[in-house]
């Protein structure tokens, strides 16, 4: 029908793709079911909203380069009993990130600290949050090699336009003297500005060693946990408890010896 070629035109300069895929259908429902005109033009500009809205998260959730798409659902709450999981749901509702406050998930290796991060960066990417995920080594080296190419200021200026910064493995990799002082200055830039969200397998008594400086260390510590969000995880490796499931055996094997876990917050 003409009417319809030139709706789907109107739709295509119009940019409302979902619109032009759905108006004879629901023109057809509206007909059948005596909807008013009214009725019609809402249910049609609702599903091109509703599309929209999903199509912006999907782009939200690419451009955070998440290595992995972990979400609460899929987290096993049950294997670490010192994790309170009423505090991580009100987390993933985001208030934290009105807030602009931090949130630092310490903890052994294997322990879950990464899909907790992703899952909480993953409800603010819905929430409509700019979002970047990055593993701490992974950023400094993009902070010298910028330095280097004199495109630093550029860089810095695109990582403060996101609304949370992901720094996953803090600690893995200790940095030299040059690194330590992008990073410093990358969360300092960052600082009751915008949030950060960290995994780190460091007690803080240990960052000065991270950092190659006691008093940078220092510095850097009393920056992050300033209106943030303490999470501390206990217990054995998840991926180790999964190889000895695998096996048909899980022995009442000990975690490593350490001071009992607790969750804290230090929000002032």
């Amino acid at each position: 029908m003409e009417s319809d070629l030139l709706l789907r035109e109107y739709c295509k300069r119009l940019r409302l793709p979902t619109l032009a895929a759905n108006f004879r259908r629901f023109a057809e429902d509206a007909a059948r079911e005596n909807r008013s005109y009214e009725r019609y033009l809402l249910a049609l500009l609702e599903r091109e909203v509703q599309q929209r809205a999903a199509n912006q998260e999907q782009r939200r959730i690419k451009a955070a380069r998440f290595p992995v798409l972990y979400t609460l659902d899929t987290f096993d709450f049950e294997a670490l009993p010192s994790i309170n999981k009423t505090r991580i749901l009100e987390l993933a509702q985001g208030h934290w990130l009105q807030q602009r406050e931090n949130v630092i998930l310490v903890g052994d290796i294997g322990t879950g600290k990464t899909h907790l991060a992703v899952a909480l960066a993953m409800a603010a990417c819905r929430q409509g949050k700019r979002v970047r995920f990055f593993t701490a080594a992974g950023l400094v080296n993009e902070l010298l090699e910028a330095q280097d190419e004199s495109r630093l200021g550029r860089l810095q200026a695109s990582l403060l336009r996101q609304d949370l910064v992901v720094l996953d493995e803090l600690g893995f990799i200790p940095f030299n003297a040059r690194g330590a002082q992008l990073l410093f200055q990358f969360c300092s830039e960052r600082y009751l500005r915008s949030s950060l969200l960290i995994t780190t397998n460091l007690t803080f008594d240990h960052w000065g060693e991270l950092v190659g400086d006691p008093l940078l260390g220092g510095a850097l510590i009393d920056r992050l946990t300033h209106r943030c969000h303490v999470i501390e995880f206990r217990g054995q490796s998840f991926r180790f408890r999964q190889s000895l499931a695998r096996q048909h055996t899980l022995p009442d094997v000990k975690p490593p010896a350490e001071q009992p876990a607790q969750e804290a917050e230090a929000i002032s």
